[in-house]
């Protein structure tokens, strides 16, 4: 179908229409995930990281097209445990252990009904609580999607409907997990996750709000770094093996690269840049204040995704780096080395350390115990 917009209304087989809906002939539920219902050309996926790029996507459930004037948003409705089905395979590789993606079955229905939960609540997402001449500190958490409930990207959790292949294990593990949740003291858990904590998690403040989450805490772990090449080619999707150094990372720049790239991804002349000075950093050695020193001004930047934001063209792997100095002959600072761990915010569930402790035989709520200490699981419904 092709549909456009006119004076912000819906074009569609020489009608208007404020939004449409097409309803899949087959209806989702049960064990068995709908045959697809629609495909999409050319969807975004990873949006602004290094591994975004253009896929032919489909899905089962229903398509509803609506606009805000500017533009038309597809939207996929369907059921809470068929979207799981294709989380699990899109987040991970659906040929992981069975125990991992039982656990990542869990976190992921559990952050999913929690954001669902605050729906119109105000929990800071997205705000800058401090921003001046000489300090800029943003945290960039979930916003609300006005219209629909959750995006299908990195921004709340990756859904790429049937293009993902969904695997016996990824069903099974949905089907065992069913209904279940993550609880702390009887309360639903945000649990959030990341690619690779790097040796130990962090801490939910140091990238968000601050104020304290108690199943959110820096917890040390071993298994991150012991993921060997089966794990990773059973767990990991094609585009993220094409991220080899996720555990222990470098980045070179010149002085004149970094000072360019710090000018372009902020809008603040420095002049040239001489130092990168951590002033503060979690338990995991993620920074969440930098200053940037340069000839002409200096500034502070936090969180930790906005340190990462504006050191890469995309976004650094994590905020977890030392910084080393290359000076010349007269001692000026000519070049930056950052030595770096881990991949993505490192906060709650590790991805990688997860799918080697599923490897070891560990059972997902040993997997769940080990990323969120003092939480249970319990049933939604």
């Amino acid at each position: 179908l092709s549909a456009g917009l006119v004076d912000g209304r819906i074009l569609f087989d020489g009608r208007l229409y404020d939004e449409l809906e097409f309803a899949s002939e087959t209806p989702c539920g049960g064990d068995v995930f709908a045959p697809a219902a629609f495909t999409l050309e050319d969807v975004k996926i990873g949006i602004g990281f290094h591994w975004e790029r253009l896929r032919r996507q489909s899905f089962a459930g229903s398509l509803k097209i609506i606009t805000d004037g500017t533009v038309l948003t597809a939207v996929n409705v369907i059921g809470v445990e068929d979207y799981l089905r294709s989380v699990i395979s899109s987040e991970m590789k659906a040929t992981a252990s069975l125990e991992f993606l039982k656990a990542h079955a869990v976190i992921s229905r559990s952050w999913l009904l929690k954001q669902i939960s605050l729906k119109g609540k105000d929990n800071g997402g997205g705000r800058s609580f401090t921003e001046t001449d000489d300090c800029i500190i943003r945290w960039q958490d979930r916003d609300d999607h006005s219209r629909f409930d959750v995006c299908a990207d990195d921004h709340c959790q990756r859904y790429q409907g049937l293009t993902r292949v969904i695997s016996e294990a990824a069903r099974k593990a949905v089907s065992d997990t069913c209904g279940q949740v993550l609880l702390y003291e009887g309360r639903l858990c945000d649990a959030r996750f990341s690619k690779c904590c790097g040796g130990m998690t962090e801490q939910f403040e140091t990238c968000w709000q601050d104020r304290h989450v108690p199943y959110l805490v820096p917890v040390s772990d071993p298994f991150c770094g012991q993921a060997d090449a089966d794990t990773l080619r059973s767990s990991l999707n094609g585009y993220d093996l094409e991220t080899p150094d996720w555990y222990r990372w470098t980045r070179h720049y010149s002085a004149e690269e970094l000072s360019e790239l710090i000018a372009r991804k902020t809008g603040i002349g420095f002049g040239t840049v001489i130092g990168l000075k951590p002033l503060k950093r979690g338990p995991s050695g993620r920074i969440f204040e930098l200053e940037v020193q340069g000839t002409e001004r200096s500034v502070i930047f936090g969180k930790e995704l906005e340190i990462r934001r504006i050191l890469s063209d995309t976004h650094l792997l994590s905020s977890a780096f030392e910084v080393e100095c290359e000076h010349d002959a007269d001692g000026n600072v000519v070049a930056f080395t950052l030595h770096g761990s881990g991949w993505g915010h490192g906060v709650g569930l590790c991805q990688i350390g997860a799918a080697r402790m599923g490897s070891l035989g560990y059972t997902y709520r040993e997997i769940l115990e080990h990323y969120y200490p003092g939480t249970e699981t319990g049933k939604a419904y």
